[in-house]
């Protein structure tokens, strides 16, 4: 390999590395977790939003065996959540989170992070569950939509 080949290699080497870091990022920032199933809710741990370097993140992914869709839970303030059915309301497929929205993969609809609809073929906004915060415990009611 010749020098011009050399420094040719190295150049795109870098600008591919300084390009799929922000990609692994945000592969990075998002948190599974489980929660405890009861009879009629979730419980989550408040401190599933606190990431390992002290600060809070915006929302956790809740994946349970016996939902069959996870619940993607957004943090507005200590006692503010929203819980979002990560169903799109279009066509059924799984949604994706994508900084502080959803966006489904299958026809391109967008919900914000309270699950309105942004951006169709979705017409009607996600299934929204009420959160309860008590003693850094938060209660995911799936008896009931908000």
């Amino acid at each position: 390999m010749d020098r011009r080949e050399f420094v040719r290699r190295g150049c795109a080497a870098c600008a591919g590395v300084t390009l799929l870091a922000p990609l692994l990022q945000g592969c990075a920032a998002t948190r599974y977790a489980t929660g405890t199933l009861h009879r009629d809710g979730l419980l989550l741990d408040a401190s599933e939003f606190l990431a390992p370097d002290g600060t809070l993140r915006p929302y956790v992914v809740v994946r349970h065996e016996a939902l069959h869709f996870p619940i993607c839970v957004f943090r507005f303030s200590d006692a503010d959540y929203a819980a979002l059915w990560m169903q799109c309301a279009h066509l059924g497929a799984e949604l994706q989170v994508s900084g502080q929205a959803l966006q489904c993969p299958a026809h391109g609809s967008e919900y914000d992070n309270r699950g309105v609809v942004t951006n169709g073929p979705a017409d009607q906004n996600l299934r929204r569950f009420p959160v309860q915060v008590a003693a850094h415990r938060l209660f995911i009611d799936l008896r009931a939509t908000s």
